[in-house]
């Protein structure tokens, strides 16, 4: 079985931080090799490669999972089944419970589609700390008294007890008693494409997570769930002094999350209590608020805009199947554009239509290009450059739909002509950002 190594080490190193154990899977042929070793599974003498994965994973089962777990794995690690619930979506998950030494262990089986739709990954995660966590928290939130003062969900402060809070420290000020302390408001990234993308419960799952990865950071303060995806950390004592560090440390998190799609993405925003700027409480929440909006603006932007930048290094050609789509998706887009100039990218693979009128009064070199974006820029008039690129990044930042766009571009015969364009983004279904296109008009 010919492996990329370089690509699956990347895969590996990634998601050896979150999962006990991966293998990679020829659905075809069956034959599986692991890249992640798993310490639980290590004595039960399972192999690190073989021929038929969905064999040996049902056979093996008997070795370690909970009798009463049984059936269900078996059923759901055969091969028609898993192969049905990935054409669905192109991952799932199962929780079941082993016994490893005499210990029951709650584990996730996690199973991802690949992109060449003929390999798939198959992840083990130990949640057995989630599940006495719970259990931990269902204890705790017995007494009515804690329940009004916790969030079910996440088991951290919930808005009624930042309500509580914030009125002591508004109090405070209110009376110019002496205080020092800072907040950072948190957003969740995306919560409702989630929602609707892959049901509540992978939400709520994200949540959980974006609250623990809150907490762990801000180990020393409350952490309170305001909202649905917003949370807010008060900041005192070594926090406080530590708050720019321990601000970076939140949103590198973050962007590494969200580069390799392994946890939570949050936005964030700090505002310091300036005793003789502020007279409330709210006056330093609405300072964090605005800046954590700033800053999802900003996560916004990196999430489309890296998507073009990384294409410096894309090296692959594209396929045919995604270049019939492309071919599909323009021949609709130059039907409604009718007079208009109009041109396409596929953000994955830097590919790029124009139509042939621009191709024609331009003078470019093909109607299909791979760095068009590049070769484009050559056209634009030099004082408009600016104007060019400040208006596709808004575009890009999904501040404006469709927005219109006046520079002027050189043509064949080497005379300017001022084109009006708007632009746009397509996503895919996980909400990321698939195609940029746009049609252009000459005035």
């Amino acid at each position: 079985m010919k492996i990329d190594q370089t690509a699956l080490n990347h895969i590996a190193t990634s998601l050896s931080k979150h999962f006990d154990s991966l293998y990679y899977v020829d659905i075809e042929t069956g034959e599986f090799k692991e890249f992640v070793a798993s310490d639980m599974l290590s004595k039960l003498g399972i192999p690190k490669e073989g021929e038929d994965f969905f064999y040996l994973s049902q056979t093996n089962a008997y070795k370690c999972v909970h009798p009463d777990d049984l059936e269900t794995v078996r059923k759901l690690h055969d091969k028609n089944t898993v192969l049905e619930r990935l054409s669905k979506d192109n991952h799932y998950s199962i929780v079941c419970r082993l016994i490893l030494d005499g210990k029951i262990i709650h584990v996730r089986h996690i199973f991802v589609m690949c992109e060449d739709e003929k390999h798939l990954l198959c992840c083990m995660e130990n949640v057995e700390s989630e599940f006495q966590e719970k259990a931990e928290q269902k204890r705790n939130l017995q007494s009515a008294e804690r329940m009004a003062h916790r969030d079910e969900l996440t088991g951290i402060k919930n808005k009624n007890a930042f309500t509580e809070y914030s009125q002591r420290l508004d109090n405070k000020i209110k009376a110019k008693k002496e205080c020092h302390f800072a907040l950072v408001m948190c957003d969740l990234n995306d919560l409702k494409h989630i929602n609707d993308t892959r049901g509540h419960s992978f939400g709520d799952e994200s949540l959980q997570r974006a609250s623990r990865m809150i907490c762990d950071i801000f180990k020393h303060s409350p952490v309170f769930r305001i909202g649905g995806d917003e949370f807010v950390a008060v900041l005192t004592e070594q926090d406080y002094e530590s708050r720019d560090y321990l601000l970076k440390m939140l949103r590198v998190e973050s962007a590494e999350n969200g580069r390799t799609r392994s946890g939570p993405v949050v936005a964030s925003g700090l505002s310091v209590y300036e005793p003789k700027q502020d007279e409330s409480f709210c006056e330093v929440f609405e300072r964090a608020d605005r800046e954590m909006y700033e800053n999802k603006n900003v996560l916004k932007s990196r999430k489309v805009v890296e998507g073009f930048r990384k294409m410096d290094d894309i090296n692959k050609v594209i396929p045919p199947e995604r270049k019939r789509r492309l071919d599909g998706l323009f021949g609709a887009l130059y039907t409604v554009a009718g007079e208009g100039y109009v041109y396409l990218n596929d953000m994955r693979y830097d590919y790029s239509r124009w139509s042939l009128p621009l191709i024609d009064d331009f003078a470019m070199e093909s109607e299909y290009m791979y760095h068009a974006d590049k070769v484009w820029l050559n056209y634009i008039h030099p004082d408009d450059i600016k104007v060019y690129n400040d208006a596709v990044d808004a575009v890009l930042c999904g501040n404006a739909e469709l927005r219109k766009i006046f520079y002027r571009a050189r043509k064949a015969d080497g005379t300017y002509v001022l084109l009006t364009t708007r632009g746009f983004v397509l996503n895919d279904s996980d909400g990321n950002p698939e195609y940029f296109g746009g049609i252009m008009f000459s005035q």
